[in-house]
């Protein structure tokens, strides 16, 4: 069954609505190393939050691998997001692939599906000297056709690559990008008896219900939190996002059993993603600190591109408090480079007018559900004012 037919099948939107959560408390700053680094390990929880990379902008930047974030419930995991190195950080965390359910991808630029298909071209080749790989088929969520690409910054005119199909949705990226390994897989198929990797991908398109957004605007308009899959143990609901001219750009919020946690994409401030993150215990925030870019020289359109596409870390405190949200987690960090800005610095700024605990993200970082940073994290609360 192709990828195309997969799509027709699968595609599906069911409005509703987001399941109440604990309240913030007023708690601690905390800053966390990662779970790597820690002296004496301790097993995971079995329901946790992972970061897997923390990373914002296509670049690769030192310290950090690109944006992915695993929620394990029961076992089974829920991959959001695949960026660079996403395939290696999932084994680093000590995730096993057979165990991957879903994918949930927020949009398609670059950086946030770099790994996407490395994910079923990789383990799906078969099991690794541990014997583990992808085996069975996965559900992959996201964002269907734009339909239409925005005019070009301050007017004039922009190459087109793929001008018979310039805005393909995630079924038709990954049926080319499966295209392009053709030979290498038909290859391995005839010698060497792998899986077809066309059987381990089941694409779903989401299709926002119809509230006027279009790709040439509004991308966002307001609306509620609609259901994108709910399979009785864990829910999962989504907005969209107002993310520059990219159309559609998700947040996703997963209802669990144990928890509630929200990821919200790429976004400037956005009073959906606070329908969505109402009451949730844990919101996982895209951050950037605009101050360090004044005076840096960069061109017009990409300094536009920072301003209207992401949130500032001065406003990422008083967004989480109107959510209500316990705990604020900052990943999608841009400067990525930690040397640049400090963890105490993207603390103590996004902790100014919320209530509740922030924590500065780290690849392999480990948060379990209900509770505080997993002990192998080696969590420090401190006063970051005094820093």
């Amino acid at each position: 069954m192709t990828l195309d037919h997969r799509r027709s099948l699968n595609r599906r939107t069911v409005l509703g609505g987001t399941a109440a959560a604990t309240s913030a408390a007023l708690l601690p700053t905390l800053t966390a190393t990662p779970a790597a680094a820690s002296r004496r390990p301790r097993p995971a929880p079995a329901n946790r939050l992972v970061l897997l990379g923390t990373a914002g902008g296509p670049p690769p930047e030192p310290g950090r691998a690109g944006i992915a974030s695993a929620l394990v419930v029961d076992g089974r995991v829920h991959l959001v997001d695949a960026g660079r190195g996403a395939v290696t950080q999932y084994l680093a965390a000590g995730l096993r692939y057979r165990d991957l359910a879903a994918v949930h991808v927020t949009h398609l630029h670059a950086d946030h599906i770099a790994d996407l298909h490395n994910f079923f071209l990789l383990p799906g080749f078969g099991a690794n000297d541990s014997g583990d790989g992808i085996t069975r088929p996965v559900d992959v969520h996201g964002p269907g056709p734009a339909g239409a690409l925005p005019p070009v910054y301050g007017g004039g005119t922009a190459p087109t690559v793929a001008p018979d199909r310039p805005t393909p949705g995630l079924a038709d990226l990954l049926d080319r990008q499966i295209e392009a390994f053709a030979y290498s897989t038909n290859v391995f198929l005839r010698d060497s008896g792998i899986r077809d990797v066309r059987e381990l991908i089941r694409v779903h398109e989401t299709a926002a219900p119809d509230v006027g957004a279009d790709p040439l605007g509004p991308t966002a308009p307001d609306m509620e939190p609609f259901t994108v899959t709910d399979d009785g143990s864990v829910k999962v609901t989504a907005v969209l996002v107002p993310h520059g001219p990219v159309f559609p750009s998700y947040a996703y919020r997963f209802d669990t059993p144990y928890g509630s946690v929200v990821f919200s994409g790429d976004t400037a401030p956005s009073d959906n993603l606070v329908r969505l993150a109402r009451g949730a215990d844990i919101l996982v925030h895209e951050v950037i600190d605009l101050d360090f870019y004044d005076g840096q020289g960069l061109d017009d359109a990409l300094l536009d591109h920072l301003r209207v596409s992401h949130t500032d870390v001065t406003e990422v405190g008083p967004l989480a408090e109107r959510a209500g949200v316990g705990t604020l987690v900052l990943s999608h960090i841009v400067p990525a480079d930690p040397a640049l800005v400090g963890r105490g610095s993207w603390a103590r700024r996004a902790g100014q007018g919320f209530g509740g605990r922030v924590v500065v993200g780290e690849d392999l970082l480990s948060l379990p559900l209900h509770g505080l940073p997993h002990p192998a994290a080696s969590p420090t609360a401190r006063n970051e004012d005094a820093r």
